[in-house]
This record gives C-alpha cells, structure tokens and sequence, in this order.
C-alpha cells in the first residue's frame, strides 16, 4: 500500500520522526535535527526532503508562535523588520539551496550537522533579565542575525531557532521570553520564505507534508505543555542515534554501498 507514491512504512516512519522532532524542540530547539535526517533516512531526495521538512515544520512552528504572541512575549519593535529580512534571506537562501547537485548537499549534510548538534547540546543557560545596550546596535543584531540566520534556515535549516536564540540572548542582551517569542516569529518568516520558494520549484511533496504537519502540531502541544527533569537525557541519545544512522546511509550512498 502506498501514500502519495511512498509505501505506508516510509510515511509512517516520518511521522513518528516529526512527531519526535517537535517533541524535542518543544523543549530544547533543534528539532531540525531530527527531522531532516529521518526524511532522509526515509528515502527522500535531498531537496524534496527538504523542502517537505519546511512544510510540516512550519506549520508546527506556527503553533508555539501564536501562544508566544498571546503571552505577549514578542518584542515587535525588533521583529517586525526581522521578519522582513528573514523572509529575503530564507528565499535567496533557498533558491542557492536548490542550485546545487545533491551529491554536495550530502556532503554538507555531514559536516553541518554534527557541528548544529553540538551547539545545541551545549547551550547554556539564557538570562532572565533584559540586558542595559544601545537600542540601534541591538536591532543591528538582532536584525542582521535575522538575514544571516534567515538565509541559513532557507538553505538547510536544522538549528536555526537556537542559532538565533543564542544571538538574541548572547549578542543582543535580551532577556530569554521576549528573544524567544521573537526567535519563534522571525523562524516562522523563515519557514514561510523557504517553503513558498520550495513549493515553486516543485520540491514539496505537499501530501507527505500536511500528514506529518498533524504529528508535527502534536509533539510541539505536547512538548510544550510537559516539564521534564533532565530533558537533556531524553534529547541527547534521540538525537546522536539519528545522527549516527544518518552518516552511515550518506557515507554508504556516496561510496555506493546503498
């Protein structure tokens, strides 16, 4: 039995992975991480799995966004002209994206990856309070992080919210709500500019998407309503375990074991 010409397994397999995908950046972020190498390992060409990935992603996101901005935990002031920006450099990003042959992807796929997953893992505490900065040199930041990050997101993506997080925190000086209800918008942006220039090009498996977008809703609802001691410990083997997977089906393709 086949959905939208993929066996029922394959499918099945991406939605348990979406599922835990959300789970996970309900907690901690990076979600991404899981995701797109369970598309991968699923079968997915590289740039469907992509593109497919933004789809059912973004509508997850689009969840926890709408209850940081009825918690009023977005500084619009900052996010409003981010979001512009993240939305160009998400589509610049994504049309440089589909330019390259798949077989450099996997190779980058390799090394961003693993470095993504460590910066994740090893994210340290976020301050509680808003930090004394010139108000022009914070939206300096926080808005060319927003086109850098942006362009990230559209090109590959895993990491992008604790990438920005870290900037908005780190560089920024903002206090850890308000940056992340503004990381949530301005990630949002993104995925919006990612999934539209995907969709034009044909490298959405649109079908694929929405079913996992349903389990993508779920793990970001219920991530997001549990507090869990020591998330970490749950996070850390989901995320190696698929990393380690995922290296050995990219390194066996290209020496074309698989």
């Amino acid at each position: 039995m086949e959905i939208f010409g993929y066996p029922i397994w394959v499918v099945a397999l991406i939605c348990c992975g979406v599922f835990a995908a959300s789970f996970v950046d309900a907690i901690g972020g990076g979600g991404g991480i899981i995701s797109v190498p369970v598309y991968l390992l699923a079968g997915l060409p590289t740039h469907l799995a992509l593109g497919t990935n933004k789809l059912s992603s973004g509508i997850g996101t689009a969840a926890s966004t709408l209850r940081y901005v009825r918690s009023g935990y977005v500084d619009w002031v900052l996010s409003l002209p981010a979001v512009a920006l993240a939305l160009a450099g998400s589509h610049l990003g994504t049309r440089l994206q589909l330019m390259l042959d798949e077989k450099y992807l996997q190779y980058l796929l390799l090394l961003v990856l693993p470095v993504v997953a460590v910066v994740m893992l090893r994210r340290r505490n976020l301050p509680e309070e808003r930090g004394e900065m010139n108000e022009a040199l914070r939206r300096l930041i926080v808005w060319g992080a927003a086109l850098i990050i942006g362009a990230y997101d559209g090109f590959y993506g895993p990491g992008t919210g604790t990438f920005l997080l870290l900037i908005f925190c780190g560089l920024a000086r903002m206090d850890v709500r308000s940056a992340s209800g503004s990381v949530k918008v301005v990630n949002f942006a993104s995925n919006i500019g990612a999934v539209v220039t995907s969709l034009l090009a044909g490298k959405v498996i649109v079908g694929i998407g929405l079913i996992a977008a349903v389990f993508s809703i779920a793990g970001h609802y219920l991530g997001a309503g549990l507090t869990i001691r020591n998330g970490t410990k749950i996070v850390r083997p989901v995320i190696l375990t698929v990393l380690v997977l995922l290296a050995v089906k990219v390194i066996g393709e290209l020496l074309g074991w698989l």
